[in-house]
């Protein structure tokens, strides 16, 4: 019980840390690997040093471990280098204590997939849990709208990513990005009709 209590502290300060981030500006603490890392981080933090916990010999081991991924391995997102230390503490603490790999496991399963939950629900009432990121080497579904004047329609979706006025070629270029195909392809269905539009764009993975 104690045990569980430390879990629910651990994930409910990350998310609070995040949100404290997000109100003050700070957009980048809004993607959804950022997201996942803020909820995940301080759980593997918490099993490493339940793990090493009274042993030298393991506690140099574990830095050795850490280091060779941080520093020989190209990482383009937050999430994946996360992942990675992830998949080394479950490891370790697996040949320590069984009991701390399983709820590490269960604590990043329930994280992952309930960030993804929240997000569709979010994505019902019009609104968004997490933004997604080029910035973190993820392919996404996008579209680009290029259109003659403003359309609030587009302005006014959560799926914008960014906008950019060509004042020489008398142009607003739009482009959103989605979780998936589906939610593409409906978009791109609502704003056909719209005539100030001069092309779409769409690149689909």
């Amino acid at each position: 019980m104690e045990e569980l209590e430390s879990l629910i502290l651990l994930v409910s300060s990350g998310l609070i840390l995040r949100y404290s981030l997000t109100l003050t500006g700070q957009a980048w603490a809004k993607s959804h690997a950022q997201t996942v890392a803020f909820m995940v981080l301080p759980v593997i933090t918490y099993v490493i040093t339940k793990t090493i916990a009274g042993n030298i010999a393991l506690s140099l081991g574990m830095i050795g471990a850490l280091s060779i991924v941080r520093f020989r391995h190209p990482v383009k997102s937050a999430l994946e280098l996360i992942m990675y230390f992830d998949l080394i503490a479950i490891g370790i603490a697996t040949s320590v204590r069984t009991k701390w790999a399983i709820q590490l496991i269960l604590c990043t399963v329930v994280i992952i997939v309930a960030v993804k939950i929240v997000q569709k629900i979010y994505q019902k009432f019009g609104k968004s849990f997490y933004n997604l990121s080029f910035n973190e080497g993820i392919a996404l579904n996008s579209i680009e709208v290029f259109a003659k004047k403003k359309i609030d329609l587009i302005e006014n979706d959560n799926n914008l990513t960014s906008l950019y006025n060509d004042m020489i070629q008398g142009e607003i270029v739009y482009r959103l990005t989605f979780d998936n195909k589906n939610q593409l392809n409906s978009f791109k269905k609502k704003i056909e009709g719209i005539e100030s539009i001069n092309k779409i764009n769409i690149n689909l993975v």
